[in-house]
């Protein structure tokens, strides 16, 4: 008999007025100009990669966070940064940055102890949000001008750490989160 594994993964996810911009930029971009694969997520900072495991891992996971959590708010400052704006030839997003959380991630990695996960876990060092990619190159300029007037880097803006479950028909189950305020 075969084990089923999942799919996890650690995300930063916006709260707040820049959420709301950034929803709202999500609808716009795909009634105007159809969907692209940013259209798949929910706003976003990918932490890791996907990595899979059994559901019964999910509380070892969660503990593991859950220190790493503990430990970073007593010694470190897990706040992000919006460096910019960014408008690549297939990318357009938030560039980000926060050294804080990436220690975080990496103390979390030395902690968890999943023995049936397969893979190591990939922490992300480019931390973005994307905003679009994989969209039709005709409209680049359209979603551009979209995103430059909806989105105000200035917004108001709260963080949380969210640990992911995908399900195989690309619905998301959030098993936990943590403030990062």
């Amino acid at each position: 008999m075969s084990i089923i594994n999942y799919q996890f993964i650690i995300y930063a996810c916006p709260v707040g007025k820049l959420n709301s911009q950034i929803e709202t930029y999500f609808n716009k971009s795909r009634e105007l100009y159809g969907e692209n694969s940013a259209h798949k997520y929910m706003p976003h900072c990918s932490l890791t990669g996907f990595f899979a495991d059994e559901l019964s891992s999910i509380p070892t996971y969660i503990q593991a966070l859950n220190k790493a959590y503990i430990e970073a708010e007593n010694n470190l400052s897990v706040d992000i940064e919006i460096k910019q704006l960014s408008f690549r030839e297939n990318w357009h997003g938030l560039e980000l940055q926060a050294e804080g959380l990436k220690q975080l991630m990496f103390n979390f990695t030395r902690i968890e102890t999943s023995t049936t996960r397969q893979e190591v876990i990939r922490i992300k060092d480019w931390l973005h949000l994307s905003l679009a990619y994989d969209f039709d190159r005709r409209h680049s300029a359209e979603l551009k001008n979209l995103a430059l007037e909806i989105i105000a880097l200035k917004a108001k803006v709260d963080w949380e750490l969210c640990f992911y479950q995908k399900n195989a028909d690309w619905t998301w189950t959030c098993l936990k989160t943590w403030s990062l305020v």
